[in-house]
This record gives C-alpha cells, sequence and structure tokens, in this order.
C-alpha cells in the first residue's frame, strides 16, 4: 500500500518586481539580462509534499508553487526529522549535508511566473523514521505556518532487493543459464533479421555475475533485439532504469538500443537510440523526434558514454505524453517534453497529440544504415515510480 503525505506551506519567498514591471515584463527581461535578486515581497509560495514509502526506501514528490511576484529561479531547502538519505532527484539538482537538503530548479524550470509551479521529486533511504519535514525555505526565506501532517500509517510495501522500490520488472540476468536468453526474456528481431546476436554473457556485468551482451551490426533493417515477456500495459506513467555499456560512440545516422511496442501507435515503436551523434527519443510511426535534428536541438541532447557503464533513466507520462531522460542524475533537457512547445527540441514531436501507450520492452541494436556497436545490458527495471540508479 502507498502512502501519500500532503504537506502545505505558505509563506514569502519571491524576488521583488522592479517599479515599472509587470510579471510577464520581468520574466522578458530576465531572459536577456542577469536574474533579479532575490527579496522579501508581500506574496507567498505553497510547497507540497508527497511521500510514497517503503521498508527502508521512499520518494517524495514535490511541488512548488510561486503565489507572489515572478521570479527566476528558486532553491528549496528543509531539515530532515529523522536519518533519511537522498540518493537521487528528478527535475531537479538535489544535495543534502548532515540533515539539511537544498533542491535547485534544472534551469528550465527555474522561472516562475505569479502562479506557476515546478514538479519534481527526491529519492532516499532511511532507517529508523521517515517523518514528513516541517521547515520548508525557498530562495532562503521560511515558508512557514504548516499544518499539522496527516498519519503517514504504516509502511507495508517491501522493495526487492535489488532496490528497484516494487517494479514490475526488477532484474540483473541472474536467473539466465547458458548463452541463449530464455524464460522471461527471448530473443526478438522487430521486423527483420540481419547478422546481430544477442547473448547472456558471463564476462562483463554491471552487479552479479550475467548481463545481455549484444553484437549490433550496421545496415538497414538488421535487428537484434531481448525482449520481456512482461506485459506492461498496466503500468502508468511507466519509468524505466537500466545500465548499459557500449563501446562505440553514436552515430551520425539514426540508431535505437531500446524498443518499446506502443499500443497508441498501432503496435509501433516507441525506440530511444541515437543520431548525430547524441542521444534521442524517437516515434516509429511518424519518424518524429525528441530532440529536433537540427544543430540547436542536438546541443540540448547528450552524447551516450563509452567504454564505461552508464545507468540511464527514461519517463513515459501514460495519461499526457509527456517524456523525461536523464543520465545519471542528471536531466537531458533535449529530452524532456512537457507538452509545452519549446524552439529546436519538440516542436516535431508535439505534431501527435496521443500520449504513448507502452506495452513492452525490448533491448538491443538496430540500424538504419551505418553504425556497428556492442552494448551490454543489466539491472533493468521497470515500474510506475521513479527507480533511481
Amino acid at each position: 500500500m502507498r502512502t501519500l503525505v500532503p504537506r502545505l506551506r505558505h509563506h514569502p519567498w519571491v524576488s521583488a518586481v522592479p517599479a515599472g514591471f509587470s510579471a510577464v515584463g520581468l520574466l522578458l527581461a530576465a531572459l536577456v539580462a542577469a536574474p533579479v535578486s532575490s527579496a522579501v515581497a508581500d506574496s507567498g509560495c505553497r510547497v507540497d509534499y508527497a511521500v510514497n514509502q517503503w521498508s527502508g526506501g521512499y520518494t517524495a514528490a514535490i511541488k512548488v508553487t510561486n503565489l507572489g511576484p515572478a521570479v527566476m529561479s528558486w532553491r528549496l531547502t528543509w531539515t530532515y526529522g529523522g536519518d533519511q538519505q537522498v540518493t537521487s532527484a528528478w527535475n531537479a539538482g538535489a544535495a543534502q549535508s548532515g540533515k539539511a537538503v537544498t533542491v535547485t530548479d534544472a534551469g528550465w524550470n527555474g522561472a516562475l511566473a505569479t502562479g506557476g509551479s515546478a514538479d519534481f521529486g527526491v529519492q532516499g533511504t532511511y532507517q529508523a523514521a521517515n517523518p514528513t519535514p516541517g521547515d520548508f525555505a525557498v530562495n532562503g526565506v521560511s515558508c512557514g505556518g504548516a499544518t499539522a501532517p496527516t498519519d503517514p500509517g504504516t509502511p507495508t510495501t517491501t522493495p526487492p532487493s535489488s532496490g528497484c522500490g516494487g517494479a514490475v520488472i526488477c532484474t540483473g540476468f541472474e536467473d539466465q543459464s547458458g548463452t541463449t536468453p530464455s524464460g522471461a526474456w527471448q530473443f526478438t528481431a522487430p521486423d527483420c533479421q540481419g547478422t546481430g546476436t544477442v547473448t547472456v554473457d558471463t564476462s562483463v556485468a554491471h552487479g552479479g555475475g550475467r548481463s545481455i551482451r549484444v553484437d549490433g551490426k550496421a545496415g538497414y533493417c538488421n535487428h537484434a533485439f531481448v525482449a520481456t515477456t512482461a506485459d506492461l500495459s498496466s503500468v502508468g506513467p511507466v519509468y524505466l532504469r537500466m545500465w548499459v555499456r557500449h563501446t562505440t560512440a553514436l552515430p551520425a545516422g539514426h540508431v535505437a538500443f531500446v524498443s518499446m511496442p506502443d499500443s497508441s501507435q498501432g503496435g509501433k515503436a516507441l525506440r530511444i537510440g541515437g543520431q548525430n551523434g547524441a542521444l534521442q527519443w524517437n516515434r516509429e510511426l511518424d519518424d518524429a523526434t525528441l530532440p529536433a535534428q537540427s544543430p540547436a536541438g542536438v546541443a540540448q541532447s547528450a552524447p551516450l558514454p563509452t567504454g564505461s557503464w552508464q545507468c540511464l533513466r527514461f519517463m513515459v507520462d501514460t495519461s499526457n505524453g509527456h517524456l523525461d531522460t536523464w543520465l545519471g542524475d542528471q536531466q537531458i533537457p533535449g529530452l524532456h517534453q512537457d507538452g509545452v512547445p519549446t524552439a529546436d527540441i519538440d516542436q516535431q514531436w508535439l505534431s501527435r497529440t496521443t500520449a504513448p501507450r507502452p506495452t513492452g520492452l525490448r533491448l538491443g541494436w538496430e540500424s538504419y544504415g551505418g553504425g556497428d556497436d556492442t552494448l551490454w545490458f543489466d539491472d533493468v527495471a521497470v515500474g510506475s515510480a521513479p527507480i533511481g540508479c
């Protein structure tokens, strides 16, 4: 059973608006000038803090709403009353010193007009207690005057030992025997098969002693994947965490290494891969990409480092079509789609308004021209809540 703990805070915390400026005017001016200095104004904020916890771990979905004049950036702080330790964050940056936590905006969600809000969250661990914090402050100004928290109840969900937090899929492939994928993971070649191969590897692994190795080959329609037998059609939103290691930099041509059958596309795939040397989302139905493959769009993405294990995390909101992507704990701006058109990123993607509905997961390699690569996948998890690295 999930436990939700809402908290509301009200108090001043915003930057003062200079005389002669409207809130909208300040936002526009700040795009071409230095951010305004932080000052107390006759206004306030609201912080919503909702906890989903299990024995030894938790996530907190947090929303900061600006009830005063516009601000160009925000910094939220609080002090934990228990022994909680933040391990990761999404849509924000987080740091902890002792019991004190500081969360800063991710850049793209820093500017808040009056009534504007930013949604983000943290994931963490605890040993003895996980009380809701009671001393929120934004930009150094207290958001005091809190109402008493509701009873969080008794945690009843125990995450898998690998830390997947009750995910539908949680595997390090340790149950695989032999070199051919079997059981819950089966070889597949969507559309057509070339010379690529998929094997269970016992010589390279992120955790434990096994991983999935994919020898991906160049050439159109050269598909080689391992697919889960799990049905993901009831999971929403979809959070995917995986560790991947690959040997060759992403090529200029289009490739994909994650493919999710999507019922909203009639079974065609929602794909994650690369193009022009950087990570991208691709929609098979109309070949839309996120980000747009302009120089400015590609610059908002990131390459996938070679020769080492990398933690990749993805989110697909099946209710509104929003997407997010993290390399480690860093969100990739060009792979963020929140429904608001952003130049050089999601204009093409937003041409289709139907939200994705992934029903499965395939890991492997497909090339549409040049681009050999050897990849390993390990410690894969899929669930309806954020899963940390």
